[in-house]
């Protein structure tokens, strides 16, 4: 495989043919979004018998941990060709370019996957549940008579991603740079439309985008809101209240922190009235995204834990060295280090014989850092070991917020 970043000139017919072949270019609005997807931050490709048959599509951005944000890099898109499946380039490309963004200084990776087990190979675990919300919204119980928004349009996505990049950030928020990527998500969506509220001096304060599958009756689908004030989230739960004279559905992700079902009137009830309908009112969950540190002494001295100090050695394995080439000078995070958490974390190479010991892969010591899940649980369901007592003291330092991303990989 050669491999060489994305030349427009040479490689746009190819990239569209490979996003036609796995049915993600089906309209000309979906061409429109590839262009921007592959502006919007760094993408790479994949020649195989010259010509251009992987792509991997990557963007800078941060990762709250606690009140920090930290350098991250989302993986935005990884495509095969038909004829290249199962050769390795995915995973061989996908490897350099988290090579490249380390080396660069990010800390942190995230992605969306298509199936759980595929991105476990190169270091990513399970990120935390995201509950998918559908109900009908004449049923939201908000206290608020909406103002009158303000109609988004095509134009405005420069003003739409800073709204995103000001919106109110929980723990395991993401935030992405560029607005390209925000002109990319408005495009995939069919119906697209957008609604929001300015303040005195013109700025955007808070607004949502929707898609419709029927511009009729719906499902409307929510596919992000950003807001930075309790007032502010009110009125845009408000404005899809207003919807209910001719929507009968809306589809969202529930937003970080909040419990959906709170504002929803007889939730039990109209679940069992729609079941099985196209407006079917329900809330489930899944872990679409995943995680993993790109630099564990740098990510650790940038967290803060409300817990006791507590030093350990680790003994952490990364899977992504299989399909590192020998020209790449990142080897990953494999190695023995001596850890400490607390008020202050660090970590740096060696070992001392006095310390407990911890054994994980990057996947499993990733969710731990990130607070998906807690040390003992961990060494029940993944690849993580060490004493009780060890496993204790870990589990109360990462007692931490149940982490979001809030954006869309």
């Amino acid at each position: 495989m050669l491999s060489r970043v994305y030349d427009p000139t040479r490689d746009q017919q190819d990239v569209l043919r490979i996003y036609r072949e796995v049915g993600w270019c089906t309209k000309p609005e979906h061409e429109e979004a590839l262009a921007a997807l592959v502006e919007s931050g760094r993408t790479v490709v994949g020649e195989m018998d010259g010509s251009v048959e992987c792509m991997v599509t990557t963007d800078p951005g941060t990762i709250r941990h606690g009140s920090r944000d930290l350098p991250l890099v989302g993986v935005t898109g990884v495509t095969t060709s038909r004829v290249a499946r199962k050769r390795g380039l995915a995973g061989r490309l996908t490897a350099r370019v988290l090579a490249d963004w380390a080396a660069a200084g990010s800390l942190v990776a995230v992605l969306g996957v298509f199936e759980q087990g595929y991105y476990n190979q190169l270091g990513f675990g399970n990120g935390s549940y995201e509950h998918s919300c559908a109900f009908d919204p004449g049923l939201l119980a908000v206290p608020v008579k909406p103002r009158v928004p303000r109609r988004l349009e095509g134009s405005d996505w420069k003003r739409m991603h800073a709204g995103r990049l000001r919106r109110v950030r929980g723990h395991g928020a993401c935030n992405i740079d560029s607005p390209q990527l925000t002109l990319a998500d408005m495009r995939w969506g069919e119906n697209g439309f957008g609604l929001g509220y300015e303040d005195a001096d013109g700025e955007l304060t808070h607004h949502l985008w929707c898609t419709a599958k029927d511009p009729e009756h719906g499902p409307y689908t929510v596919f992000w809101m950003a807001y930075r004030t309790r007032e502010e989230f009110h009125e845009l739960f408000g404005l899809l209240r207003s919807f209910e004279d001719q929507v009968r559905s809306i589809e969202m992700r529930e937003p970080p922190g909040i419990q959906l079902q709170d504002l929803l009137q007889r939730p039990f009830k109209s679940r069992q009235i729609t079941r099985r309908s196209p407006h079917e009112n329900r809330i489930t969950a899944s872990a679409y995204w995943q995680v993993r540190l790109l630099d564990l002494p740098a990510a650790l001295e940038a967290t803060q834990l409300e817990a006791e100090r507590t030093r350990f050695n680790l003994v952490l394995l990364d899977p992504i060295i299989r399909f590192l080439d020998e020209d790449i000078s990142w080897r990953g995070v494999s190695g023995d280090y001596i850890v400490e958490v607390g008020p202050t974390c660090r970590a740096s190479a060696g070992r001392d014989p006095t310390l407990p010991t911890l054994t994980a892969s990057v996947n499993a010591f990733s969710r731990m850092w990130l607070g998906v899940r807690s040390a003992t649980s961990l060494s029940w369901t993944d690849e993580l070991e060490a004493p009780r007592g060890l496993l204790e003291r870990l589990d109360v330092a990462f007692r931490l917020p149940v982490p979001s991303p809030d954006w869309e990989f």
